[in-house]
């Protein structure tokens, strides 16, 4: 069984069509394992910012601040002590912490395999024979991802959208904010730089592909060539 999307160019003309391997594109969606990849993945880029010093981390305090005995008081060794104010804090935030946490290789990889099936499901995968700017201009580029919105992934939702009440919330969805991932096949400065000021619109490349960032845009242009890359790293899982 083999599935069948169109190609478009820039223009948001259609210019053919391909075959998706079901494999890679038609997996079916594992919630557990979903959940597992994303939390694996932003434990592993939190940044462990906050930190409080200890007793033997804050300076000063290396003197006694009076005798053991005579003085009526309590006994006290240092200024720095957590029970006075200036002192240390204890069991406090550290930058010693460590929240990384560990997934298998296939589990990772099968979790973007869901995540790009689940974009050919809902009809919000648009694939580009190519995708080249020849120049750093942001308006362009914009113009091109107007022309794709409207021309390609509107058109395909609506083809699945039968039902009155189907269409009036994909009407809400189409005036919501946008929400575009763009994958590149290869680096191309001119398109990212061209396309990083755009709000909603996030361009990386397909080795830094992630179930993160699949997930959280609502739709996903890819090229040709990154498409066929996909099925050829992917296929034997």
């Amino acid at each position: 069984m083999s599935l069948k999307i169109k190609i478009y160019n820039q223009k948001a003309e259609e210019v053919g069509e391909m075959n998706l391997v079901p494999e890679v594109f038609g997996v079916k969606p594992n919630e557990a394992l979903l959940y597992q990849a994303v939390v694996t993945q932003q434990a592993n880029e939190r940044q462990v910012l906050a930190h409080t010093k200890d007793r033997s981390e804050v300076r000063g305090g290396g003197r006694k601040p009076w005798r053991q005995k005579g003085t009526g008081r309590a006994r006290a060794g240092s200024i720095r002590s957590p029970l006075w104010i200036g002192g240390g804090v204890t069991f406090g935030p550290t930058k010693e912490r460590n929240f990384k946490k560990k997934i298998n290789k296939k589990m990772k990889q099968k979790a973007i395999l869901m995540a790009l099936s689940d974009r050919v499901a809902a009809r919000s995968l648009a694939v580009l024979d190519k995708l080249v700017m020849e120049e750093f201009k942001t308006k362009k580029f914009d113009e091109m991802l107007k022309s794709i919105e409207e021309k390609v992934l509107k058109n395909l939702i609506a083809e699945t959208n039968n039902d009155k009440s189907e269409k009036k919330e994909e009407k809400k969805k189409q005036n919501s904010k946008r929400s575009i991932l763009v994958i590149n096949d290869q680096k191309d400065e001119k398109v990212k730089y061209s396309g990083r000021n755009l709000v909603g619109v996030k361009i990386i490349n397909l080795d830094n592909i992630n179930v993160v960032d699949l997930l959280k845009y609502r739709n996903l242009i890819l090229t040709k060539a990154g498409v066929e890359k996909l099925m050829e790293r992917y296929k034997r899982l």
